[in-house]
C-alpha cells in the first residue's frame, strides 16, 4: 500500500505539471467554456489511463527491446503536437465568437473527447513515466483490486488537474482577456506546444 501510494502521489504531481495536457485544458476552457473542457479532460485522462495499463502490461519493456520502435512512436507524437500549435498559430487572427456567460457554437463533445485522447496517446513521455514508476511500485502478483485502483486513481488525478485548469480559464475575467488579446495568446500557446514537439522528437 505504501508503494501504490507513492505512485499514486508522483502521478498527481506529474498531472499538475505544466505541459500539453494542462496547455490545452486551459485553451479549451477560454476559448470553449467548462462543458467543452469537460470532455476534453475525459479523452486526457482515459489516455493517461491507457498509458498505465500498458506500462503494467510490457510497453516499457517493449520499447526499451526496440528502441527503434518508440523512436518512431516519439516522431509521431512530436509531429501530432506540432499540428496542434500549426493550428493554433494559422488561426490566430480569426476573431473570437464569445457570448456570455459561454462561448457560442462550442467543439461537440466527442470532438473534444477524441482531442484529449489523441493528444495524451501522441506524448510517448507518459509511457516512461508509468513505465518507470508503475513497473516499480507495483510488485508481481498485486492484487487485482488494488492494480484496478490505483488505474481509478490515474483516472481521477487526470481528471481533476486538468478539469481545474478549464474551469478557472473558462470564467468571465480570462476569457475577456483572451478574446482582447488572442492573436498574442494563441500564438504563445502555438509556441509552447511546438516547444514541446520539437523537444520530445530531439530527446
Amino acid at each position: 500500500m505504501t508503494a501504490l501510494f507513492a505512485a499514486w502521489l508522483a502521478h498527481l504531481i506529474a498531472a499538475a505539471s505544466p505541459g500539453p495536457a494542462i496547455l490545452l485544458a486551459a485553451r479549451t476552457g477560454v476559448t470553449q467554456g467548462f462543458r467543452t473542457g469537460l470532455w476534453l479532460s475525459l479523452g486526457l485522462a482515459l489516455g493517461a489511463v491507457i498509458w498505465a495499463m500498458a506500462a503494467l502490461f510490457g510497453l516499457a519493456a517493449l520499447f526499451q527491446f526496440a528502441p527503434t520502435l518508440f523512436w518512431a512512436f516519439k516522431l509521431a507524437g512530436a509531429g501530432f503536437l506540432i499540428w496542434i500549435a500549426f493550428q493554433m498559430w494559422r488561426h490566430a487572427r480569426v476573431p473570437l465568437d464569445m457570448t456570455e456567460p459561454a462561448v457560442a457554437t462550442p467543439r461537440s463533445a466527442p470532438a473534444a473527447f477524441r482531442l484529449g485522447l489523441l493528444a495524451q496517446l501522441a506524448n510517448p513521455k507518459p509511457a516512461v513515466f508509468f513505465g518507470a514508476v508503475f513497473v516499480a511500485a507495483v510488485p508481481p502478483g498485486t492484487a487485482l483490486w488494488m492494480v484496478t485502483l490505483l488505474l481509478v486513481s490515474v483516472f481521477v488525478n487526470e481528471l481533476i488537474c486538468t478539469l481545474a485548469v478549464a474551469r478557472a480559464f473558462s470564467l468571465g475575467a480570462p476569457r475577456r482577456a483572451y478574446h482582447r488579446f488572442k492573436l498574442y495568446i494563441d500564438r504563445a500557446f502555438g509556441g509552447f506546444l511546438a516547444a514541446l514537439g520539437v523537444k520530445l522528437a530531439t530527446t
